[in-house]
């Protein structure tokens, strides 16, 4: 059941009048060795992003297909690229990113799990130049789109996605939502403030504080209209989801998989992937895979 906490913030939202200002991030590129540390490590997959990170594994999947080349825009320390390419070992992944110390923490990572099927290029996801028109089958992009510091470069990366993606290709791109409180953002960046390192804690309160509103997102996306639809995670947008259609046919072997990391969560991350599932179904998103 929600708790009072969570019900109080979702009626603040629908009511409150007040817009709380969108504060960009301090950098650009995540540089510093101490927040380059703790937000590699709060985002394994036995921390506490976990519940997070098997919900968008789970979509990812959804969108993409045996023999893809699929591209992660600002892949970061790439926990959520190797936990997608370790389930799907016959498609080839590229992560981008500016940042060297991210990039040097992924390739460690990709080359610890021993996966073949992954690689990394030193880019800006506003401006995909290495990448040819409509060359990419699918695009995958996980809680990183705030750190772009305007609302027109939100725009370009969006167009970008729309040039090099395949007609029929798959997308899946997921952020932050500007809530409209600032007592709702204190809320959600404080919740677990006791089972993270408070850098990591930090840095989430910049993120929910960067994060575009609801309408920078329907601006933005309009390039790739007709072929993904925007989502919002029900009455309470703190989470906004452009995704395409499902892609992928029939897969029980990749559906246990994903059923088998499910049931080896805690208990406490077994009821924030429940949430998130609950609360992207009231938005109108849902996802076979977790079933």
């Amino acid at each position: 059941m929600p708790n009072a906490q969570l019900l109080g913030t979702v009626v603040r939202e629908i009511f409150s009048r007040e817009k709380s200002p969108r504060l960009t991030e301090p950098d650009l590129v995540m540089d510093d060795p101490d927040n380059v540390a703790a937000y590699v490590e709060a985002g394994r997959e036995h921390a506490v992003m976990a519940p997070v990170y098997l919900f968008h594994c789970a979509n990812i999947c959804e969108v993409i297909r045996p023999g893809d080349t699929v591209v992660d825009l600002a892949c970061g320390p790439a926990n959520q690229l190797a936990m997608v390419a370790r389930l799907n070992p016959d498609i080839r992944f590229i992560g981008v990113d500016l940042s060297e110390p991210m990039l040097e923490n992924a390739r460690a990572l990709v080359a610890s799990m021993q996966l073949k099927n992954v690689e990394f290029r030193h880019g800006d996801i506003t401006d995909l130049g290495s990448f040819a028109d409509a060359s990419v089958d699918a695009v995958m992009s996980t809680m990183a789109l705030h750190h772009l510091p305007t609302v027109n470069m939100l725009c370009q990366t969006y167009a970008e996605v729309a040039r090099i993606l395949k007609p029929d290709g798959g997308v899946y791109m997921v952020d932050f939502g500007h809530l409209k409180a600032e007592r709702s953002i204190n809320y959600f960046a404080y919740q677990y403030a006791d089972r993270q390192p408070a850098l990591f804690t930090e840095d989430y309160y910049n993120s929910l504080r960067a994060a575009f509103y609801p309408e920078d997102f329907r601006q933005a996306v309009k390039p790739l209209a007709g072929r993904a639809r925007l989502y919002s995670t029900g009455l309470l947008k703190f989470m906004m989801a452009l995704k395409s259609a499902p892609r992928r046919g029939e897969a029980p072997e990749l559906k246990a998989q994903l059923a088998t990391l499910k049931r080896n969560l805690p208990e406490w991350h077994k009821a924030d992937i429940a949430d998130l599932i609950r609360h992207f179904r009231m938005g109108g998103m849902s996802c076979s895979l977790l079933d």
